[in-house]
């Protein structure tokens, strides 16, 4: 048996106040199911929605909120004609994108049945328009609290549910959405009716329909899962060439963390705002990622990734977006240093490394920061480049086979649930039987990197390094560093030693004459050396 460290307990409320006092507001429901009948036509943007919500209700109150953009004087927003509960007529209030549902059946215990009928022209969220050839399409793109514009939801990742698709449209569209197509029926005289289900719990931020002119192929099966490529038919032989990566980089991911967490993938090439998101089991790729060149391929290994960090094992919330972003941006760099080696994934790190430096030049804040409010700012370099460098430091610290092992058990131990940071320093600590919390708390609550000034002496019998920590911060940082000496001869050492004060000086006897002196020869710190 290993005991939980004692540092533990306070360590965890210090990294989880602000998500606790944000679910507060969420603690009395838990969504279990979505299911959403969505009317869309080429006439105008007026979308027109019947969704069912099954709720549960975890205390017992008189009135509880669900999150939707109501209409505004643009006119865009959503209007709210009928509200039912369990079949039947229910008090309720819409307004600042708030519906607020009060009832005397709201009992601890309970499931009871919200059917909201409404429509509008959605201000954001389900994005309307025209892609780059003139077509046009729909396309939800959600992150990060995006959904509210068009689907009334408990719209935070600390609540995932399933959810049911039933799309109708022109019959010229094709439609994409998560989960597995059950379903394709005509309606009406040139419109079908498309019908998905995903019964795995998903948070809003990527519970999305695509719907566009589109070509369709199977790109391959990787590990019993079909994967698909959804390309525009102008650009079809290109976008199925790039997409066709997809399969290996399934099969990479499956291996090292565990069994895809959804029945199929669908690569989309879409008009998201973003170069990729991650929507569950349907990723929405920029329309311009397909070249033919394949040049799209860590940006596809990045939104796969997510499918297991992000979706499958979701974030609590915001502040914990590093176990999404961070971990995304390195799992695309063990990809990068399975397909192309060492020293590309080397030159990935260093990329990142300066990424993080030129960031923290400017911004003064810890990869958990629980003090931005515009949540689109938290999409820096702190969330996926240092995010990804902490994961690649502590794989580092502990080694190979530990990190891996604790990996893939925080993958199975919150998968189709939610995590805090604390949740996944708790796993990586009863894997590797060591206490963690000096580690995390220095790199995860602390803003900034060590600043380094190295000076190095070398005479015929000795090397001698002086070190010190320059950082203003008054954070004095407990790192490892390791120091290679290149005789002349062209043979070499490699020392470590380890940081942990202001100002230290390390001496280690050589037999031969130095050629040269290299800091950090592997890429393993994340630091930055000041002359």
């Amino acid at each position: 048996m290993i005991k939980l460290f004692s540092s533990f307990i306070f360590f965890y409320l210090s990294f989880n106040s602000i998500a606790q006092d944000y679910i507060k507001r969420f603690e009395e429901i838990d969504v279990i199911n979505y299911s959403i009948t969505i009317d869309l036509n080429d006439s105008n943007n007026v979308i027109k929605v019947s969704e069912t919500i099954q709720i549960e209700f975890l205390k017992s109150v008189s009135y509880f909120y669900l999150d939707l953009v109501d209409q505004g004087t643009d006119q865009k927003g959503m209007k709210i004609s009928h509200l039912l509960e369990n079949g039947k007529d229910v008090n309720f209030t819409h307004s600042n994108s708030i519906i607020t549902i009060s009832s005397l059946n709201c009992k601890a215990g309970l499931t009871n049945e919200y059917t909201i009928i409404y429509s509008g022209i959605p201000k954001d969220g389900l994005v309307i328009g025209k892609n780059k050839y003139g077509d046009r399409t729909f396309f939800g793109d959600n992150w990060p609290t995006r959904a509210r514009n068009w689907i009334a939801s408990v719209d935070h990742p600390s609540d995932k549910a399933f959810v049911y698709w039933h799309v109708e449209v022109p019959n010229q569209y094709e439609v994409i959405a998560n989960g597995q197509r059950f379903g394709k029926s005509i309606i009406a005289d040139n419109r079908l009716r498309f019908d998905f289900m995903d019964l795995e719990d998903l948070p809003t931020k990527v519970m999305v329909i695509g719907v566009a002119q589109f070509e369709v192929e199977k790109a391959g099966i990787s590990h019993e899962t079909p994967v698909y490529s959804w390309v525009y038919p102008q650009n079809k032989e290109n976008g199925f060439y790039d997409y066709a990566l997809a399969p290996s980089i399934l099969d990479f991911f499956v291996l090292k963390f565990g069994d895809y967490p959804y029945k199929e993938l669908a690569n989309v090439q879409s008009t998201t705002r973003f170069g990729g998101m991650e929507n569950a089991s349907c990723i929405f790729y920029d329309e311009n990622s397909i070249n033919g060149k394949r040049d799209c391929e860590t940006l596809l290994a990045h939104e796969i990734a997510h499918q297991w960090f992000g979706n499958a094992c979701t974030e609590m919330d915001w502040p914990h977006l590093w176990l999404s972003e961070g971990f995304a941006t390195y799992c695309t760099n063990l990809y990068i240093e399975e397909i192309k080696g060492k020293p590309a994934f080397e030159k990935q790190l260093e990329e990142d490394r300066s990424k993080v430096i030129r960031f923290s030049k400017l911004n003064k804040v810890p990869v958990i920061d629980t003090i931005s409010q515009n949540l689109m700012s938290l999409l820096n370099a702190n969330a996926y480049q240092k995010g990804s460098w902490i994961l690649h430091m502590l794989r580092r610290k502990i080694g190979d086979d530990l990190f891996y092992k604790g990996i893939r058990s925080y993958y199975e131990t919150y998968r189709f649930s939610n995590a805090t940071s604390v949740d996944f320093i708790k796993i990586m600590e009863l894997t590797s039987g060591r206490d963690l919390s000096s580690f995390f708390d220095q790199w995860l609550r602390k803003s900034g990197h060590p600043k380094l000034s190295i000076k190095t002496k070398s005479t015929n019998k000795n090397i001698s390094i002086k070190i010190k920590q320059v950082q203003n911060s008054g954070v004095i940082f407990n790192c490892p560093i390791e120091i290679k000496y290149i005789y002349s001869d062209d043979t070499f050492e490699i020392k470590t030693v380890e940081i942990t004060q202001l100002n230290q000086s390390f001496s280690f006897p050589i037999s031969k004459k130095i050629k040269s002196i290299i800091i950090d020869p592997n890429v393993n710190l994340l630091f930055e050396e000041v002359k």
